[in-house]
């Protein structure tokens, strides 16, 4: 007769999941985005959770993409075209 307890499946699963665990892994911050109503805003904002599977030195990469993707953002924002500046008209009159 054997000394040892079998285990159950959950006591396995539990084994298993306590091996496989790695502290230094990549872990989502599950960090909560709140849509701003701008389409190109929010899809840069869906991409930072890109980084939560990447190790911390590949977030830069991340990052920098998405500043970029907010700066051109912005300055779309104020590329739109709006009305016509009005043209300068300079009437002299001569004497």
């Amino acid at each position: 007769m054997s000394d040892s307890v079998p285990q159950t499946a959950v006591q396995a699963e539990a084994a298993q999941a306590a091996e496989a665990y790695d502290p230094a892994a990549p872990a989502p911050l599950d960090v909560p985005r709140t849509p701003t109503g701008n389409a190109d805003v929010d899809a840069q904002l869906e991409r930072l959770a890109d980084a939560d599977h990447l190790a911390a030195d590949g977030h830069v990469e991340v990052y920098e993409d998405v500043h970029r993707g907010l700066r051109d953002a912005l300055t779309a924002l104020d590329a739109r075209p709006g009305p016509p500046a009005p043209t300068p008209s300079y009437h002299r009159s001569r004497s």
